[in-house]
């Protein structure tokens, strides 16, 4: 009799502790829900961040939607229709032709409660309401925040349901202080404001301060990308062809900052990036929001390289 409540016990404790590993194992494989607002085509930086993104297995990718730059010197009349046009080729050389990209708002907020209402912002509005309880969709602007500004003033109800990852604004985190003459910023002011002033609206902002250490040589992209296929190859032209307009530092180019790889990363590997919480601009109302204030510049490029070179076996 004994043997066999022995037994019993033995197959009960073995029951729990399966029944444990397989809570343990749902727990690791929850994604990330996100949607990543980008303005394509301003820069560079932002082609490799959308590949950094892809196919990265922490994150559920449900959309990338494209975002206006109106204040760049190259700016045509229509620059988010660049950006939608870049997403859709890129996403076609990786073979992400399921992927949603909804177009964006090619002009900013002119008053702060007048959304600019668009495919962009209403999917979002879309898929926050559908995110599981307890979970927020995160929101990764890499550009203008016409679109996620616009998606909340359409309907505020889905704040609770989302977090704001911004990339933008210039900090001194020593006297807290912000400086917002920085192009993203200045690409929609009001739209800014719209997102540090909402109550309970959890924002979180890697700083153009931390985020410009991260910087890619050229040397090393070409001995990753060059001559590597469509896609690879596509990134190593977009280098050579783009022309800076605000510095005439570095002419040959050998050095990018990779601005929009750093946050991407940082969501992907939250122990390369340093979280404080501060209070908001003080012309803001003021509330708690998350800034990075370091970054682990050679764990977040060494990952880069590793997801690349899995996506172009």
């Amino acid at each position: 009799m004994l043997n066999k409540i022995h037994w019993v016990l033995s197959l009960f404790v073995v029951l729990i502790t399966i029944n444990g590993c397989k809570a343990q194992l749902n727990q690791k494989v929850e994604k990330i829900p996100l949607i990543i607002d980008a303005d394509t085509a301003n820069e560079v930086d932002d082609l490799f961040a959308l590949v950094r993104a892809i196919e990265e297995p922490k994150f559920n990718l449900l959309a990338i939607t494209s975002a206006q730059f109106h204040t760049s010197p190259y700016a045509g009349d229509s620059t988010v229709v660049e950006s939608q046009q870049i997403n859709e080729r890129l996403m076609s050389l990786l073979n992400q032709t399921d992927l949603a990209l909804p177009l964006g708002s090619n002009d900013p907020l002119m008053t702060n409660d007048a959304p600019q209402n668009s495919e962009a912002a209403q999917f979002i509005i879309k898929r926050a309401h559908e995110i599981k309880h307890g979970n927020k969709l995160q929101l990764v602007i890499l550009g203008s925040c016409t679109n996620v500004a616009s998606a909340i003033l359409l309907d505020s109800t889905i704040v609770p349901k989302i977090q704001v990852n911004y990339l933008g604004f210039w900090h001194d985190p020593e006297v807290n202080s912000y400086d917002k003459n920085e192009f993203n910023s200045r690409n929609d002011s009001i739209a800014v404001n719209v997102i540090m002033n909402y109550p309970k609206l959890k924002v979180r902002v890697m700083t153009a301060t931390t985020s410009q250490h991260l910087v890619f040589k050229k040397t090393t992209v070409d001995a990753h990308l060059k001559g590597k296929g469509t896609m690879p190859d596509y990134l190593v032209n977009r280098w050579d062809t783009y022309q800076r307009w605000w510095t005439e530092k570095d002419p040959e180019k050998t050095e990018w900052i990779m601005w929009d790889v750093a946050i991407i990363e940082a969501l992907a590997h939250q122990e390369w990036a340093t979280l404080k919480t501060f209070k908001t601009p003080k012309e803001n109302v003021q509330r708690d929001i998350e800034v990075y204030t370091n970054i682990e510049v050679e764990q977040m490029e060494n990952d880069f390289w590793k997801h690349m070179n899995q996506l172009i076996k």
